[in-house]
């Protein structure tokens, strides 16, 4: 059975490899814009369960196709990806010496007989204080950009970092080991490969 990660997110395509599963990717671009009164629950489930439904109608089986969204939380408020270096300035700010949420949701649906599984995960990112030369220096990579939360944590953000509970790989984008336990779950097996 074959995995389809329905997600452009090279981030989340390094997680799978890493972790020696074989996968194919199919984008799924969705507009990711929140609902009004939407929870971050609700807001990333709804996500990864419109990508999940745009690729499952372009597959056929046998098949797992994986869908994914991820957003950080800080005050019950999600913040997405900066639209501007002052957008990311102002979000690493709000984040300097504060713990906030990293939330993931996750949908698979299994092909051709359409079984769907999904989960919620949250993981908690404390932020040591972050000087505004620090900020500056960190704004003048092209890391903190096209992420939610203005940070890469598997990357130069990460001596930022001072605690984190919860999925480490939650936080770059996918809770590997409760995504293999329900894909395993759902039927699939792989062999480690080199």
């Amino acid at each position: 059975m074959k995995l389809i990660l329905a997600s452009a997110s090279p981030r989340r395509a390094e997680i799978l490899r890493n972790a020696g599963m074989s996968f194919t990717v199919m984008s799924s671009a969705v507009d990711e814009t929140p609902i009004p009164g939407e929870s971050p629950n609700d807001h990333v489930h709804r996500l990864a369960s419109a990508k999940v439904e745009l690729v499952a109608a372009r597959s056929v089986g046998p098949a797992i196709v994986i869908g994914a969204d991820t957003v950080v939380v800080l005050d019950g408020q999600i913040i997405g990806k900066p639209r501007s270096t002052e957008d990311a300035r102002r979000t690493l700010e709000l984040l300097s010496g504060r713990t906030h949420s990293v939330i993931t949701g996750v949908m698979l649906v299994r092909l051709p007989d359409v079984e769907h599984r999904g989960f919620v995960e949250t993981t908690q990112v404390q932020f040591s204080a972050i000087s505004p030369e620090e900020i500056s220096r960190y704004l003048s990579t092209d890391e903190p950009f096209d992420k939610a939360g203005s940070y890469a944590i598997q990357g130069r953000a990460g001596r930022y970092i001072s605690r984190i509970e919860g999925c480490y790989f939650n936080v770059v984008g996918v809770p590997l080991a409760r995504l293999y336990q329900e894909l395993t779950g759902l039927g699939w097996s792989d062999e480690f490969r080199d």
